[in-house]
């Protein structure tokens, strides 16, 4: 078994899914990798303006020894995958939308950058077109919650996110479209099913990786 290279775009994802690795997978090795200038500028110039700096991320961790590469970034999560690096390359949310589709075909997509809106989108409807089902998907973006991730202030971020997914009342499945988003699934009250991308993500690393 190979180790797990992460790919993040926050130094805040490492103890999330550190801590999910020894709940579900803790024969897996992880190792991460944090570029958060790559963020930076795919919100400003578009993500495939950061694919020749993605690509170099994802050759240094297969270098390091990784068998399999988790990009755990939305907004750069398609460039990742495209890019031929030698191991099996997975973007965190592809398990995530591949559920959402299964939930019904009304299914809002929440974030809180708006870079992330497109990618998300497209790989909702890309899931809902490999599966042959319908898919109406529409968008929410928390204006102002980025503010607050910045800032290290997670516990509003969060706050901010669940109370935006507590608005949406008319749809089959809610996604957090961000990992960062995560935590706001415990604190909705909406009816609907809120669904996040870093645990069904991991699970598909480790088997990548050959842990599961």
């Amino acid at each position: 078994m190979r180790p797990l290279a992460l790919l993040h775009t926050s130094p805040a994802h490492v103890p999330v899914f550190d801590a999910l690795r020894d709940e579900a997978h803790p024969a897996l090795e992880l190792r991460h990798f944090v570029a958060e200038e790559l963020l930076e500028r795919a919100r400003e110039e578009g993500p495939e303006a950061v694919a020749d700096d993605v690509r170099t991320a994802l050759d240094k961790a297969v270098a390091d020894g990784a068998g399999a590469v988790l990009c755990t970034c939305s907004t750069i999560g398609a460039v990742a995958e495209a890019a031929d690096a030698g191991v099996p390359v997975l973007r965190v949310d592809r398990p995530m939308a591949a559920a959402a589709v299964a939930a019904g075909p009304r299914i809002v997509v929440l974030a809180t950058v708006e870079s992330t809106l497109g990618p998300t989108v497209a790989l909702v409807e890309e899931e809902a077109a490999r599966a042959g089902s319908p898919a109406d998907v529409r968008t929410l973006l928390v204006t102002g919650a980025w503010d607050h991730f910045a800032a290290g202030d997670t516990d509003a971020y969060v706050r901010a996110v669940a109370a935006a997914a507590d608005t949406v009342t008319d749809a089959d499945v809610i996604v957090l479209a961000q990992a960062s988003m995560t935590p706001a699934q415990h604190l909705t009250t909406t009816a609907v099913p809120v669904l996040s991308s870093p645990r069904p993500g991991l699970a598909a690393g480790a088997i990548a990786a050959g842990a599961a």
